[in-house]
């Protein structure tokens, strides 16, 4: 069994349709470069698009070198680039977190240490005790 190929006005509508995709224009998707955008931006059945043989091997050589492709593989490219630089900061935040939190815990202790020294400090007596000099030293 053939495939019933499509009237010229299908035809002139895909590639009317197809034109609009590749230069960034479509007027009833989101642009992207599809097939499922293409027979939707035709106006068109997806099985009537695929009875379009012609249509479909012209998209499928241009689909790779058109300016909206080519964009959309930059920009897949820098939103890959954005996450592995996200990914970079969130391991240098946990590592400077990881960093500050040690550094609290040793400014607490010496903290503590410290506030323990001066309450010993005022607990000893208050009167200073000279000790006694050697005479040797005291002769010079």
């Amino acid at each position: 069994m053939t495939a019933t190929p499509v009237s010229s006005r299908t035809e002139q509508a895909l590639r009317e349709a197809m034109e609009r995709l590749f230069s960034g224009r479509p007027t009833c998707t989101d642009g992207k470069l599809t097939k499922n955008n293409l027979w939707r931006e035709a106006g068109v059945s997806r099985a009537t698009m695929n009875r379009a043989a012609a249509v479909l091997v012209e998209w499928d050589s241009r689909v790779g070198q058109s300016p909206a492709s080519q964009r959309d593989q930059r920009q897949t490219e820098e939103i890959a680039l954005l996450r592995h630089r996200l990914k970079n900061s969130r391991e240098e935040l946990r590592r400077l977190q990881d960093q500050v939190d040690a550094a609290a815990t040793v400014i607490a202790t010496l903290l503590a240490e410290n506030t323990a020294l001066r309450e010993q400090i005022t607990s000893r007596s208050a009167v200073v005790v000279p000790l006694a000099r050697n005479q040797t030293e005291a002769d010079r």
